[in-house]
């Protein structure tokens, strides 16, 4: 597929999400009894997020994408500038927020427009003054040169056809003394064809991933430094069974569980550090 048609893809796919969210969404509340359903906040569970960290945000900010917990390693201090690659509805960047306080600010960029007026919908439900959305791509980040402390991303970057243009990008954007926490897919071995062909399978996070070692390199070849997973673990089948994604994917796919199986063992969830030096 050319770069521009996974794009269109994806935004599309991820436009239906959030979609389908906003139309089962009829609550404005804050709070554990309405941060969204028993499988999502499961899910958040099991990739890292706390209690405390699900009903802190508002509702419908986590729809249970993610991957992992980029914010729980970022060491998120006062007045930082966090940036949040694919920032979804938001879920990260409020909890960002709140670690970096009123003097601090996160800027979420999403290229899925459906996604940003759930995010800023969120936003002002949360009362959250030091959030900012922005529409854009990964790939050509609208923030500039040198100005942001953290950049964090969940389960995003996978997505991206050009993921060296995307690191060259965080680069860029990144303070020097600046650092990278981010939360992704890597492959631990090749998929099947028939995955790396699925359009649902991109969506959902399996088709775009790339083999651990090339994910690495691209992240030093940006120019990082102290480039280091901090956490690895790989999917038990149950998870990639309870994932409503994942579960989509199966069903369209019509996969047998030994197939499942095999996709399953492939995947690996990593957390991954790095920094942008001071030059002398």
């Amino acid at each position: 597929m050319k770069e521009e048609q996974v794009k269109q893809m994806v935004r599309e796919g991820y436009a239906k999400i959030a979609r389908r969210e906003i139309e089962s969404c009829t609550s404005t509340t804050t709070g554990c009894c309405s941060t969204g359903s028993d499988v999502t906040v499961d899910i958040s569970k099991r990739i890292g997020y706390s209690d405390e960290e699900i009903c802190e945000v508002p509702e419908g900010a986590n729809l249970g994408l993610g991957c992992g917990n980029p914010i729980a390693l970022a060491s998120l201090e006062k007045g930082e500038v966090v940036l949040d690659l694919g920032s979804g509805a938001g879920f990260d960047c409020f909890l960002a927020a709140s670690r970096v306080g009123s003097e601090g600010k996160v800027i979420g960029v999403d290229m899925t427009p459906d996604m940003l007026d759930k995010a800023r919908e969120n936003a002002r439900k949360g009362d959250y003054k030091n959030v900012e959305f922005r529409l854009g791509e990964i790939e050509n980040l609208p923030v500039a040169d040198n100005s942001v402390d953290v950049i964090i991303s969940n389960c995003v970057i996978n997505l991206s056809p050009d993921k060296e243009r995307v690191f060259q990008e965080a680069y860029r954007v990144i303070k020097p003394g600046g650092r990278l926490m981010v939360s992704d897919i890597v492959l631990l071995k090749e998929l099947p064809e028939y995955i790396k062909k699925s359009v649902a399978a991109y969506v959902a996070c399996l088709a775009g991933a790339v083999l651990k070692k090339e994910y690495l390199s691209d992240i030093k070849m940006a120019g990082f430094s102290d480039v280091e997973v901090v956490d690895e673990s790989t999917f038990p089948l149950e998870y990639v069974v309870d994932d409503p994604v994942a579960k989509e994917v199966m069903d369209n796919l019509a996969l047998s569980a030994e197939q499942v199986n095999e996709i399953a063992v492939s995947v690996a969830s990593i957390k991954v550090s790095a920094k942008k030096y001071i030059q002398d």
